[in-house]
């Protein structure tokens, strides 16, 4: 059974994870590359604990037991003695496998690798390190805590053994495991991507404003959300990453980000983390910013 899990990166994702298994009983060990980004990531995982406590939907004593099984370092070698690490760091394979070359040659040979990939390929970082039989995806949603759901993804190298492992571990946190191949964008980017692409290209050719086509797709289809209020929590950045790793891998068209988004990318407009998306969040409520 997993008890000892490393987590690297400390930001949105990376924190979430580790805040989860925590939670669940974990021992916990959390790298970053900076002293001041593992503060701010301890940080979010306080504020995220209080509120659950705040809502009861957690006990008052949980915090502090959850705080008390995270410990965080810059020293990435420092996770070696766990039963799984899950990477959390930003959507750059180059990046990634740089990561887990380290881990592997750190790492005793029963540990299992993970990534919380959104779309990049499992395979392309299992073949960098000596156990692709024990490399798979898991990839949790935003905001972690809260979001029930995590992909296990096995690459045609991951053993039976190893998603066995995935999904208890998964059960444990009180997540729902649904399980896919090593396909880009897995199950969920795979659908979801070209329908918040579609929503750019709509107000791309001016077919309704911002605020009509998020209350179309909420009231006329139910969704808690409209598409493109979606898109800005999701990140620009990280839809405009996540759209062209998809287009790479199998070049169709509703996969190719549409130039409104590129702009707004580059002109730093990443959504809520930000501060201006297709909305503005420096004013309560938001209102739609002029495109």
């Amino acid at each position: 059974m997993i008890q000892r899990v490393g987590v690297v990166g400390c930001g949105l994702m990376g924190s979430g994870i580790a805040q989860a298994s925590a939670v669940a009983g974990c021992d916990v060990v959390v790298s970053d590359v900076e002293e001041a980004l593992l503060a701010r990531g301890r940080a979010a995982i306080e504020r995220s604990l209080a509120r659950l406590v705040e809502k009861g939907k957690l006990d008052p004593a949980a915090p502090a037991a959850a705080l008390g099984r995270l410990r965080f370092t810059t020293a990435l070698e420092e996770l070696s003695r766990s039963d799984l690490i899950i990477e959390a760091v930003t959507e750059d394979l180059e990046l990634k496998t740089r990561v887990w070359t380290t881990l592997d040659r750190a790492c005793p040979a029963e540990v299992l690798f993970a990534s919380n990939t959104s779309s990049l390929s499992i395979m392309a970082m299992a073949r960098v390190t000596g156990r692709p039989d024990r490399f798979l995806g898991l990839h949790f949603f935003n905001p972690v805590p809260l979001m029930p759901l995590v992909e296990v993804v096995r690459t045609v190298a991951t053993s039976p053994a190893t998603i066995a492992s995935a999904l208890e571990f998964a059960g444990r946190l009180g997540k729902q495991p649904i399980l896919a191949k090593d396909s880009a964008g897995f199950i969920v980017n795979l659908l979801l991507i070209p329908y918040l692409l579609d929503a750019v290209r709509a107000v791309e050719r001016g077919v309704a404003t911002v605020a009509d086509i998020d209350a179309g797709m909420q009231l006329g289809c139910g969704h808690p959300m409209g598409p493109l209020t979606l898109l800005d929590f999701v990140g620009l950045d990280t839809s405009l990453k996540v759209g062209e790793i998809l287009y790479e891998e199998f070049r169709e068209p509703r996969y190719a980000p549409p130039p409104l988004l590129r702009r707004m990318v580059l002109a730093g407009w990443f959504g809520k983390k930000s501060g201006k998306g297709f909305y503005d969040y420096s004013v309560d409520p938001p209102v739609v910013t002029p495109l």
